[in-house]
């Protein structure tokens, strides 16, 4: 019998972070012969799979990793685990959410919460679960002590990517391959830096190239990325392009890859900054790259708030962006999102002129409503609006193909995590 037990709540939202955790296990192979691992669906599959568990095995985690907008969601069966089930299942959360609003979450009925990266921090937290040692000085993590109190254990370093595997092929859970982590701009309104930091990792090429083989040999054969901004591979700071390590990265993928599989680079889930939208980068993306389009985050298309949020391009710079996409044949989607903090009037007119000219040079819109979200600037700012003259252009450009995305559900949710943390935690 396995000594430990985890239950993962496996929502679709989650799925990459759990490919990751579950990835880092494999680096511990004496640590998965005392782990039965299950990853359950819904709230019943995971209470079912908990209560299993208490009866063979002596010690029962229950897992989730989850964002701020998932709350209303994921915090009652936390509670509602803590309530069915007290000290017999430690319960043990990371992510986005629980990373900057962990004393909320740890006050539900969370035990340990991981902070920002979790790869390291989970795995020797049930290292010393397993060998019944105290975790209270693991490096990353938040927790109650034996005294009630809440501590946090700050992190002294990053982890080196190359260290870890970017999904699971024990547990076959495979995806997109994150090759970058960190991002240097800051932007007010984006937790990414907060989570993982302003100075960029990169997992090198031999470590790509090996989860490439992996996807190939389980006869998957398109390769994705997850990264911040795809045009940023090998880049030192993150804000300049190494046009070099980014051609030897597409060109060792397709080499494996052959006419047999494709690549999709700088299109969803990830995205590419406007100002690293060039002719060299368009013709790495055309000669290696089998995908039809670039996503491209402009977020607003006012000056006055590009400054504001801390963007570091310029509306030109997505001018440019889409007029060179649009040239070398690829479909730009723009990102844009609508009813930022402090902004007026005149900054949504600037935002709906610059969509306006973008769709009448060809690109489509992905809308986005602005959801505060915790460790970043614009927390607590009070929400912006969407003013008719915008709802009424956005209706009209999803009526003819031009604009998607979950704007009118974001928008709902902007509100709703507003008055969230504006409780007390």
């Amino acid at each position: 019998m396995k000594k430990l037990k985890l239950v993962f709540l496996d929502l679709p939202q989650n799925k990459y972070s759990i490919n990751a955790l579950l990835g880092s296990l494999e680096t511990k192979e004496e640590l998965l012969s005392e782990i039965e691992v299950s990853l359950a669906k819904t709230k019943e599959e995971l209470l079912l799979e908990l209560s299993e568990g208490i009866k063979k095995h002596p010690l029962v985690l229950a897992c989730f990793s989850f964002f701020t907008t998932q709350v209303w969601t994921v915090l009652p069966i936390i509670q509602e685990v803590k309530a069915l089930y007290q000290d017999k299942v430690v319960v043990f959360t990371g992510g986005p959410h629980s990373t900057g609003d962990f004393k909320r979450v740890i006050k539900v009925g969370a035990d340990v919460v991981v902070l920002g990266e979790g790869e390291e921090a989970w795995i020797e937290v049930l290292e010393r679960v397993l060998n019944d040692k105290s975790f209270e000085d693991v490096e990353g993590i938040a927790f109650k002590d034996k005294e009630g109190k809440i501590r946090v254990n700050p992190r002294s370093h990053q982890i080196d990517l190359d260290r870890f595997l970017p999904f699971s092929p024990k547990f076959k859970r495979f995806g997109p391959l994150e090759i970058t982590r960190g991002c240097p701009f800051g932007c007010n309104f984006c937790q990414t830096s907060r989570l993982f930091g302003t100075k960029v990792r990169h997992r090198s090429l031999d470590k790509i190239l090996t989860a490439v083989e992996l996807l190939l040999k389980r006869g998957l054969r398109d390769i994705r990325f997850i990264t911040p901004n795809a045009f940023s591979y090998g880049s030192e700071d993150g804000k300049t392009i190494n046009l070099e390590s980014l051609e030897t990265l597409l060109k060792e993928i397709k080499a494996l890859v052959g006419n047999q599989g494709r690549i999709f680079f700088g299109s969803f889930p990830s995205e590419v900054r406007p100002e690293h939208v060039t002719p060299e980068t368009i013709c790495l993306v055309k000669t290696y790259a089998s995908n039809d389009n670039l996503v491209i985050g402009a977020q607003t298309g006012s000056p006055r708030m590009l400054n504001l949020c801390r963007r570091g391009h310029t509306v030109e710079d997505v001018y440019r962006a889409v007029r060179l996409t649009i040239e070398s044949g690829l479909k730009p989607k723009v990102d844009f999102i609508f009813g930022l903090p402090e902004e007026t009037e005149e900054d949504v007119l600037q935002t709906i002129k610059v969509i306006e000219d973008l769709v009448g040079m060809g690109a489509v819109v992905h809308a986005h409503t602005f959801m505060p979200l915790p460790q970043t600037p614009f927390l607590n700012k009070p929400l912006g609006r969407l003013p008719e003259t915008l709802v009424k252009l956005i209706k009209s450009l999803v009526g003819k193909g031009l604009l998607f995305g979950d704007w009118e559900a974001q928008q709902s949710f902007s509100q709703k995590i507003y008055e969230y943390f504006k409780s007390s935690p």
